[in-house]
């Protein structure tokens, strides 16, 4: 199953990222090693929302990424969710038709 972790960010988040994104990178890195996490950034014009994709069985990895994350416990990010997401074309998709 895929999993689409989705940040709203803070107004000021361009301006506190720097001093939090080295750690939010190696917890990004460590996620993406370990399998869980396959892609991740934030959308840019404006730069108000970032989106995660997890790949696994359950929503568990998105979750535990997101209450782990220096953005999150430093205020970085407004609100976050994970919602399943139904892939069923590229590599991989979860459905297969």
């Amino acid at each position: 199953m895929h999993y689409l972790l989705m940040y709203e960010l803070a107004p000021d988040y361009l301006a506190r990222r720097p001093e939090f994104r080295s750690a939010h990178l190696a917890l990004a890195r460590a996620a993406h090693a370990r399998g869980e996490l396959v892609l991740g950034g934030a959308l840019d014009e404006p730069v108000d929302t970032a989106v995660l994709f997890f790949k696994g069985d359950t929503p568990k990895a998105a979750q535990d990424f997101a209450n782990a994350d220096p953005y999150v416990k430093n205020g970085l990010i407004k609100s976050w969710r994970v919602r399943p997401w139904n892939t069923v074309v590229g590599d991989n998709p979860a459905i297969k038709l």
